[in-house]
């Protein structure tokens, strides 16, 4: 299993972004310390601001975290049905946004994405509910497709091509 994760956040007005590693959190608060961390890292005043973290694995889904200051993290995941097969998308359960579906028999393609979370935690950076959901469900656009449009969106697109490399 590929996961690609990475945080942004901002600080005098500048975005920066730092890839991070969720291999030790075991809940979401975990993720959120982890969020944080890594923006103070980058600049120690970012920490105390708003941050992202995006994951994506095997071109399959995405998740979007949000922490501000100290508040809750909000998450949105593109396909709650990662939950059964990803334990970093478990991890978002723990935000009581996102409810996890039964796990279905069988195997093969999922056709159909079935988004959880709050879509509206990415509108006032440019991505309201109505176009991350047109996103994350329309025209066949892989995972990677959709953070690389959001980041756009956002202000970051820059970094995030950096991380990707």
């Amino acid at each position: 299993m590929s996961i690609f994760a990475a945080v942004f956040s901002r600080a005098s007005g500048e975005w920066r972004g730092a890839e991070a590693d969720l291999a030790d959190a075991a809940s979401i608060d975990d993720v959120a310390d982890l969020m944080r961390d890594v923006a103070a890292a980058e600049e120690p005043a970012a920490a105390e601001g708003s941050m992202v973290l995006f994951l994506e694995a095997d071109d399959e889904w995405f998740a979007v975290v949000r922490v501000d200051d100290h508040a809750d993290p909000r998450v949105f995941l593109s396909d709650v049905r990662a939950v059964h097969e990803y334990p970093v998308a478990a991890l978002l359960l723990d935000s009581g946004e996102i409810q996890a579906p039964e796990q279905a028999e069988g195997t093969g393609q999922k056709p159909y994405p079935v988004a959880g979370g709050d879509p509206d935690l990415l509108a006032d950076f440019g991505v309201p509910a109505p176009v991350l959901g047109s996103l994350t469900s329309g025209g066949g656009l892989l995972p990677g497709d959709v953070l690389a449009e959001i980041a756009d969106r956002a202000g970051f697109a820059d970094d995030l091509d950096a991380l990707r490399v």
